[in-house]
This record gives structure tokens, C-alpha cells and sequence, in this order.
């Protein structure tokens, strides 16, 4: 099943995007990716598990995570 993996990936030059893209042009499953260097955010959508793109980007030594969609707020808020 085809789902989509969004990474935080610390890439500052166009070599970093070009060894990611490398990698992700590689491995198995991947039908499509976007890579963002302003952003630093990679997607990669495809027949993958997130697990195993973390992994195969973090090959090419850059500062690699999950992207987190929103940063999650403390329980107790009330101020």
C-alpha cells in the first residue's frame, strides 16, 4: 500500500540534495519524491515504511528525523 513519508533532513547544499535524492532514487518502492533544501523537508511517497526511508536517507550521513506535523503542546496549558 502506497503512503507518504515526510522527513526533517539537514542538507545546506545542493550536494545534500543531490545525495538524497541519490539514495531515494535507489531504494525499492519509492514511486515519487520532493525534496525542499528551504525547507529542509523530504517526502517520499511510495510502497515504503517510514522506518526504512528514515534509515536509507540517514546513509548519506545528514541530520535525519521525522518531520513532526505540529510540535506538541504541553497538557496542562491553562496559564
Amino acid at each position: 500500500m502506497a503512503q507518504t513519508v515526510v522527513l526533517r533532513v539537514g542538507m545546506s547544499c545542493e550536494g545534500c540534495v543531490g545525495a538524497v535524492k541519490r539514495v531515494l532514487g535507489k531504494m525499492e518502492g519509492v514511486e515519487s519524491y520532493e525534496v525542499d533544501i528551504k525547507e529542509q523537508k523530504v517526502t517520499v511517497k511510495g510502497n515504503v515504511t517510514p522506518d526504512a526511508v528514515l534509515q536509507t536517507v540517514s546513509k548519506t550521513g545528514k541530520k535525519t528525523s521525522f518531520w513532526e506535523t505540529e510540535p506538541a503542546a504541553p497538557a496542562d496549558a491553562t496559564a
